[in-house]
């Protein structure tokens, strides 16, 4: 199914550096705040001016373009200001999670051989100890927020410090749209994560298909993503789209636990609240689960996006009739940079995945390859579009399974249902069969997500006495006490009573925890390997 007819979006010209396009895009916005932070605030003139001392000072340092800079930083001022000016330069940044361990950033720096870093100060010994255990020498360190007074390692810089002294670039580096611009590693939920390398070019077709037509967004809004910058889904959210319209943006370093979202909804962070807010489904689970849920009357929220996994409808309503603010879900990928398959504003159907954002292809495959037409029928969901990275890096056996000529192909199942919304199924490798027939886990976990005692559920087969498959629900409690046998049997039945007999649940385990990736996507192959220890 295609809707790329419809649209009429004006390509990049040839040569094209997507920081130079941000900075001329806004060269008359000047004092108006770009971001928000815990700290203060940096305006649009300021980003300016600090973004082109970045570039300049990554070329004293000796970084060459193309070379790779990793960028290991919690979500501050710092972050933009960083990879937009590796970006000017025509340097490549490489944006990596900050939840890792060292020996997890020993492997991409060996694999990016990055030649030098952009670092937050706390991460900084974690980084340090991953320099110790590969055979990749790192370059410069340029550490953000470090302690007042506190001694930084030898040959290392103060970020503040060493742009003070920097000249700020005349002109960004003469880029193509098509020239590598920054990598963003996969989540590696499977195996070791994956160098995705995306395109000058790509930043701006996700702004240009999904933030400004989808979503809306003005220089008015002030955006907030629960999501980190370092994520797909939180670059666009917290970059590439409110700086394409001049937007102002709030950023938190610490984790988006519920309270810390609510103190920057009712603007307890320099007065200003946001009015859109970026988040996955986990943690709009945990925002409705919360004592401590603002009122309607103390936010500013006009719209709420969800990404990550499906939302599940029961919480999509929740939110809505609490707020009065819909949230509309999609669907992305770190391939794609962003989303491609969504809801929107006037046409949002909780439970579903919306329609294909104009300007992407979407298909539905069997395992054959071939196109499923029938509605209600699960296929395999493939993509074609502008933003689709180029290739996993040193990695041409992914790559060719992944990227198949202008299609993508996604990893999750889906079905298109009579009135043309595309509902989620499941990964393809988490899809059951049982009685012949298959089941998606995440079926199940949303009606088990109606229940007025679950918070949280997850699903996966698991082998009977006889060898044939069947379900087993992982759920977490709103009240862990009410965990029980009489309870397990509850769920069943509730299960049972709205989906077909062969989809409940034969086992109904209580977990504190479900096990997830740092995009909140769930880790079911964990559970698969806590059964089988069992």
């Amino acid at each position: 199914m295609s809707d790329s007819a419809v649209i009429a979006v004006q390509a990049p010209p040839e040569r094209f550096n997507f920081a130079g396009h941000l900075l001329e895009l806004n060269a008359g916005r000047g004092a108006r705040p770009a971001y928000i932070d815990d700290l203060g605030v940096l305006g649009y003139g300021e980003l300016a001016e600090r973004v082109r001392r970045v570039a300049a000072g990554l070329r004293k340092l000796g970084i060459r373009r193309e070379e790779r800079v990793l960028l290991l930083m919690h979500d501050c001022n710092h972050w933009p200001v960083a990879f937009l000016g590796c970006l000017y330069a025509g340097i490549v940044p490489v944006a990596v999670n900050t939840l890792l361990t060292a020996d997890d950033y020993a492997y991409m720096l060996a694999h990016s051989r990055a030649q030098a870093a952009l670092v937050s100060a706390p991460l900084l010994d974690t980084l340090r100890a991953a320099m110790t255990r590969g055979p990749h020498e790192l370059g410069p360190l340029i550490v953000s927020r470090a302690a007042a007074g506190s001694a930084l390692p030898e040959g290392a810089l103060d970020f503040d410090a060493w742009l003070d002294a920097a000249d700020a670039a005349a002109e960004p580096a003469d880029t193509a749209a098509d020239d590598i611009g920054f990598w963003l590693y996969s989540s590696g939920s499977t195996g070791r994560p994956k160098g995705t390398v995306h395109t000058h070019g790509n930043l701006y077709w996700t702004a240009e298909l999904y933030g400004k037509p989808i979503l809306g967004l003005t220089e008015s809004d002030v955006c907030f993503s629960a999501a980190k910058l370092f994520f797909a889904y939180g670059l666009g959210n917290a970059l590439s789209f409110p700086l394409s319209v001049g937007a102002s943006v709030m950023l938190m370093a610490e984790r988006p636990t519920p309270d810390a979202v609510f103190r920057r909804w009712v603007g307890e962070v320099h007065g200003t609240k946001p009015t859109v807010f970026f988040g996955a489904p986990t943690g709009y689970a945990g925002i409705l689960a919360s004592p401590r849920l603002p009122a309607k009357s103390q936010v500013a929220l006009r719209l709420c996006s969800s990404a990550g996994e499906a939302l599940p409808r029961e919480i999509g309503e929740r939110f809505d009739a609490h707020f009065g603010c819909q949230i509309v879900d999609g669907i992305g990928s770190t391939e794609m940079l962003h989303i491609f398959l969504s809801n929107r504003p006037g046409d949002l159907r909780y439970g579903t995945t919306g329609k294909p954002v104009p300007g992407y292809d979407v298909e539905l495959r069997d395992e054959d390859g071939r196109v499923v037409e029938p509605a209600e029928q699960v296929g395999d969901l493939y993509i074609a579009g502008p933003s689709a990275a180029l290739m996993y890096w040193g990695n041409r056996a992914r790559s060719q399974e992944t990227f198949r000529g202008t299609w993508t192909k996604s990893g999750d199942k889906y079905y298109r249902d009579a009135d043309g919304y595309y509902v989620y199924a499941g990964r393809s490798d988490d899809m059951l069969k049982v009685s012949g027939q298959y089941v998606s886990p995440f079926e199940v976990e949303s009606t088990l997500m109606q229940h007025d005692a679950v918070l949280e559920a997850a699903v996966i087969g698991i082998d009977d006495a006889n060898g044939l498959t069947r379900a087993k629900a992982f759920v977490v409690l709103k009240d862990p006490v009410q965990a029980g046998d009489d309870l397990a049997e509850e769920l069943k039945a509730f299960v049972k009573g709205r989906l077909a007999p062969h989809k409940y649940p034969r086992q109904v385990s209580f977990i504190d925890e479900l096990p997830k990736t740092a995009t909140g996507k769930i880790q079911r192959f964990k559970l698969r390997e806590l059964e089988r220890q069992a």
